[in-house]
């Protein structure tokens, strides 16, 4: 199973640095969708569905917390999950993304591994680089 990716960062040379690590990391994606704030991400979903958004927060127009705050009001984007990468790694900032919805968390500057790293938690992939269906809700379906 390959993902389709939004990546939302208002720097164009940020875009490109995610991209391709996720490209050389090894996971799946299928298609990498940009946008330079939250408005231009919440259009990009009007277009294009996307498994996961990796969000910076500061930006102008609209920040990160406002898009996740923007995707939690709407059905039809609410369970995408949000990876939040930025500078501002404090513990209070770091909760206040996670009180939004935020699913993960990278602080800038990272390494290739972090981002590949919480991208497949974040997606439920192995190991092996394979999707890890959740069981729990398999197995208890009366099939």
């Amino acid at each position: 199973m390959s993902f389709n990716v939004l990546i939302v960062d208002d720097s164009g040379a940020m875009r490109a640095v995610i991209r391709k690590i996720i490209t050389i990391s090894g996971f799946k994606m299928n298609q990498c969708f940009e946008a330079a704030n939250g408005c231009e991400a919440l259009e990009q979903l009007k277009q294009n569905w996307v498994d996961v958004i990796i969000s910076d927060i500061n930006m102008p127009e609209m920040n990160g917390l406002e898009l996740l705050k923007a995707l939690r009001q709407d059905p039809l984007y609410q369970n995408i999950p949000v990876i939040i990468v930025s500078t501002e790694g404090s513990a209070e900032r770091m909760e206040e993304a996670r009180e939004r919805g935020a699913r993960g968390f990278i602080k800038k500057p990272f390494l290739p591994a972090d981002i590949r790293s919480v991208l497949h938690d974040v997606m439920g992939v192995g190991a092996d680089g394979e999707y890890q269906e959740d069981q729990r809700d398999a197995d208890d379906g009366d099939f």
